[in-house]
């Protein structure tokens, strides 16, 4: 950790990034740390890359989150000036935290590979969170899972352990320059997740495939913003699609250790639900 002078954590409030910055604090001191958002104090925003310069001020190495997601168009000119500024002020190292199956995210994945700097890519499957701190906590509140997707199955990963694998990237350089594509250690159709909760939550939670015009219905009722909401319904009508169905063992590989299955993660937050 000597060649660490601050590390700058970007999306500091959402869920990896929150949880990453936490564990940090465990190992460096507060002054080595820099939480960059729209909203904090270090001021992050994709969309007006004044902010850019400012938070890479004295940082050698990031964890590069992306908002809303690596799969829409603009991702991959952001990405590739927000390299060329980063290498321009010295920084060291980028992790970025990438998606499977999309096209754009590869794409970015490849500027961050050739941009000369240290890299790691944390390529990762649908959160598990999504269940208790995303769009979908709703789904298991009202006892209902309603998604425009049939069989397909996804092996959810726990955020938890994608900011364990994202902090030994960041903190040790023999695991630095690799992809980890994470995975949770089980495909599960959602008519599987509802059963899992139902088992453990001791109530029912059921499943049913809705059309795409009730769910984008369903999501304008809750106020979900339309970007947002577009990006929903690419994630589920193409990246659902089949092309995921498999699992990695990229945890294990960067830790030594399983990923989290989707049981233990229900338990260890049945207190959200």
């Amino acid at each position: 950790m000597k060649d660490i002078k601050t590390i700058l954590v970007i999306g500091a409030s959402g869920k990896t990034g929150s949880a990453v910055y936490n564990r940090l604090l465990k190992h460096l001191p507060n002054d080595k740390l820099k939480a960059a958002s729209r909203s904090s104090s270090t001021q992050f925003d994709w969309n007006d890359a004044t902010t850019w310069e400012s938070a890479l001020q004295d940082v050698s190495h990031v964890y590069l989150t992306y908002y809303p997601d690596l799969a829409i168009e603009a991702s991959a000119a952001h990405i590739k000036a927000f390299c060329d500024l980063a290498k321009l002020m010295t920084v060291k190292h980028i992790t970025l935290l990438s998606g499977r199956g999309e096209p754009a995210a590869q794409t970015c994945e490849g500027i961050l590979i050739d941009s000369g700097l240290s890299w790691n890519i944390v390529r990762a499957s649908w959160f598990s969170q999504n269940f208790s701190d995303g769009f979908f906590k709703g789904f298991i509140d009202a006892g209902h899972i309603a998604l425009p997707v049939k069989n397909v199955k996804e092996p959810f990963i726990d955020i938890e352990d994608i900011a364990d694998v994202v902090v030994e990237s960041l903190l040790n350089p023999e695991k630095q320059n690799k992809l980890f594509e994470v995975t949770g250690p089980e495909l599960l159709s959602f008519d599987d997740i509802a059963a899992q909760f139902t088992n453990i939550l001791g109530r029912e939670i059921k499943f049913s495939t809705v059309s795409k015009t009730d769910f984008n219905n369903m999501m304008l009722a809750q106020d979900i913003p339309e970007d947002v909401l577009s990006l929903l319904n690419f994630l589920f009508t193409e990246v659902l699609d089949g092309r995921n169905e498999y699992v990695t063992h990229g945890v294990e590989k960067a830790l030594g250790r399983p990923a989290t299955s989707f049981k233990e993660y229900i338990a260890n937050n049945k207190t959200r639900f």
